[in-house]
C-alpha cells in the first residue's frame, strides 16, 4: 500500500464525524488548508495525547485557515465519547470500514507485543486550500505532532 503522490489532488471522501453528520474534504477545497490525521483508536494513550496537543494550537491553526480532521475506525458514538471526555474542539471521523484509510495507504499490517493485526498506521497529510497534497507526515511523534503541523504549515502554505 502506497500514499497518495505529493502534489496530486488528495482522495475525496465522504464521513460521518461524531456528531453522524457527513463531512466531505471537497467542501473545504478553495476555502482551507486541511490536516488529515489517521490514529488507531479513540481514547487510548497515544492517541489522546495527539489529539489533545492538537485541540491546544486551534486558535492558531484557524489563524493559518486550517482545519484539522481525526480519522479513525472507531463507530461515531465512541468519537462522541473521545471528544467529550478530552474537551477536544476538532470533529473525528468514522472510518469503520477503513475504505478511505485503504486510500490513504494507511490501513496495514502491525506488529504489537509478538500479535500482528491490520490497522491503521499513525500518518498524517496536510492538503493546501488547492486541495494537492502537500506533505505526508508518517513518521507521527505524538507528543509533537502539533507543533510539527504547525512548523510544516507556516513555513509552506
Amino acid at each position: 500500500m502506497s500514499f497518495p503522490k505529493i502534489g496530486n489532488v488528495a482522495p475525496n471522501f465522504k464521513l460521518p464525524d461524531q456528531d453522524g453528520t457527513q463531512i466531505s474534504l471537497a467542501d473545504y477545497k478553495n476555502k482551507q488548508n486541511v490536516v488529515l490525521y489517521f490514529y488507531p483508536k479513540a481514547m487510548t494513550p497515544g492517541c489522546t495525547v495527539q489529539a489533545c496537543g492538537i485541540r491546544d494550537i486551534k486558535k492558531e491553526l484557524k489563524k493559518l485557515d486550517t482545519v484539522v480532521f481525526g480519522i479513525s475506525p472507531d463507530p461515531v458514538e465512541r468519537l462522541a465519547k473521545f471528544i467529550a471526555k478530552e474537551k477536544l474542539n476538532f470533529s473525528l471521523l468514522s472510518d469503520e470500514d477503513h475504505a478511505v484509510a485503504e486510500k490513504y495507504g494507511v490501513w496495514g499490517l502491525k506488529k504489537f507485543m509478538g500479535r500482528e493485526y491490520m490497522g491503521i498506521m499513525r500518518t498524517s497529510f496536510i492538503i493546501g486550500k488547492d486541495g494537492k497534497l502537500k506533505m505526508v507526515m508518517d513518521k507521527v511523534n505524538t507528543k509533537t505532532h502539533h507543533d510539527d503541523i504547525i512548523d510544516y504549515i507556516k513555513e509552506n502554505l
